[in-house]
């Protein structure tokens, strides 16, 4: 491996600075790796934040990644397993020494270790599940007890909280004698004799008021409780809908069983946008630059022949023209043009409409508004671009009937393209299949299929 290989996010930028990781770090800690020195691998390590670390060795080759690993073991932390990439955190836990791996985890929140456990082979939860202490590990395994991509285990077990009736002081010197808070939390949760959530206190308020305040009167106007199986996509986007910063999780029965905080929200979120982006391209939604070639070729195989299908059918009806194409060659220079552009229309309407969908901003009460949007908005681009294609057409060709079949087709297939981009993602919302990932192929087939026939079937009906 070459270190040359690496540009930093600051480099691009111009501003080392700004980013601990720069591409000087990376060829000092490279060539420490390869010199076996571990008192110079630590001491160029230790001003690392975990998250860069975690950056660095997702950058590295296997047998790179596995010797930083084995001279760095002694150093290894717990954040830094959390930062890492799951489609490398098997292979990193797999290096790691088992007294390492345990200091590591135990060092670790329970929503993090959590997040840590349920990708893993069952020998690998175990190794990590023995490493824990006993009451650790009921907590973690209560957590998996929740269905997968659920509150429960997005969760941490460690909750600051205060009986309804304290005082601000009370609460106070509570907290103060405390050793079994969370490392950081930003409300102190009030709870009532049976241990249901009624109120949030930010520790801002807690720290203003005078010690004989009742934590009632401090409570936020924001506070919600989470139930513990709600799916966490909902959980993300009640957070950003309605600022909070943290928000009790209850069972069935209304208890207090956890804590979500924003930044294992904002996680999701951010989680969700890229799996959005990934399965609108087909490759699938956990592609990492770290898979192996096998991997990626089977993630992405299905869609390459979704989209081989689709264009089989677009031949299909560009084959039943086969003597306008024969007669007339300037069919077949131009028709590509037709198709394309309507299917990048389509893309153009399919991703806001996708976005609209996964945010909640398309609704059952707006969805025709929109749809006539974007048809209008076809209807426009259709009709300048029309103007322009058929004077391209005439220019090109010196025919002007030419030029008027290009344009009527390019019309009609954008106003179609905005039609089919927002009417399939609805439909396939509605249906109960994700649309941002089958929407593409369809929008795609109807926009080739549409093109080619507008065009290809106008010019045998007028031009022959």
């Amino acid at each position: 491996m070459s270190s040359d290989d690496f540009i930093t996010d600051a480099e691009i930028a111009g501003d080392e600075s700004a980013y601990t990781l720069d591409r000087k770090s990376i060829n000092a800690i490279l060539a420490s790796v390869e010199a076996d020195d571990q008192v110079l691998l630590t001491e160029l390590m230790e001003p690392l934040h975990a998250a860069d670390i975690a950056d660095m060795l997702e950058q590295f080759n296997s047998g790179d990644r596995a010797r930083l690993i084995r001279l760095y073991d002694r150093e290894f932390d717990g954040e830094i397993l959390s930062e890492l990439d799951e489609s490398i955190r098997e292979e990193v836990i797999s290096v790691l020494r088992p007294q390492v791996l345990a200091d590591a985890v135990r060092e670790m929140e329970s929503d993090d270790v959590v997040d840590l456990v349920e990708d893993l082979t069952e020998p690998q939860q175990e190794a990590i599940l023995d490493a824990l202490e006993d009451a650790d590990r009921v907590a973690v395994e209560q957590a998996l007890a929740y269905p997968i991509y659920s509150a429960g285990r997005l969760m941490q077990r460690e909750v600051a909280m205060a009986p309804e009736h304290w005082t601000v002081g009370e609460a106070i010197d509570h907290l103060r004698a405390s050793d079994n808070l969370p490392e950081q939390f930003y409300h102190l949760v009030l709870v009532d004799p049976r241990l249901h959530p009624v109120g949030n206190v930010t520790l801002g308020k807690l720290m203003r008021s005078r010690r004989e305040v009742p934590l009632l009167d401090l409570t936020e106007d924001t506070f919600r409780a989470i139930p513990a199986t709600q799916a966490e996509s909902e959980v993300a986007y009640a957070f950003n809908q309605y600022h909070l910063i943290s928000a009790p999780v209850v069972d069935e029965e209304g208890r207090l069983v956890g804590v979500i905080t924003i930044d294992d929200a904002m996680t999701v979120l951010d989680e969700e946008h890229e799996e959005d982006i990934l399965r609108l391209a087909g490759v699938g939604e956990e592609s990492s630059l770290s898979d192996r070639v096998i991997e990626t070729t089977k993630r992405r195989f299905p869609w390459l022949f979704v989209n081989l299908a689709t264009a089989i059918l677009a031949s299909l009806v560009i084959a039943q023209f086969e003597v306008a194409l024969a007669q007339i060659v300037a069919l077949a220079v131009l028709m590509p043009i037709v198709a394309s552009m309507g299917g990048n229309a389509g893309t153009q309407s399919l991703t806001v409409a996708v976005r609209a969908i996964a945010t909640k901003d398309l609704t059952g009460s707006n969805v025709w508004r929109v749809i006539r949007r974007e048809v209008l908005v076809g209807l426009i681009n259709g009709l300048v671009f029309a103007l322009v294609m058929g004077i391209v057409g005439y220019i090109w060709f010196g025919s002007l009937v030419l030029g008027y079949v290009i344009a009527a087709a390019m019309v009609i297939n954008l106003v179609v393209a905005g039609f089919a981009g927002t009417v399939i993602p609805v439909l396939l919302d509605r249906l109960g299949i994700d649309p941002a990932l089958a929407s593409g192929a369809f929008v795609t087939t109807v926009t080739d299929v549409v093109g080619f026939f507008a065009f290809l079937g106008l010019a045998a009906a007028i031009l022959l």
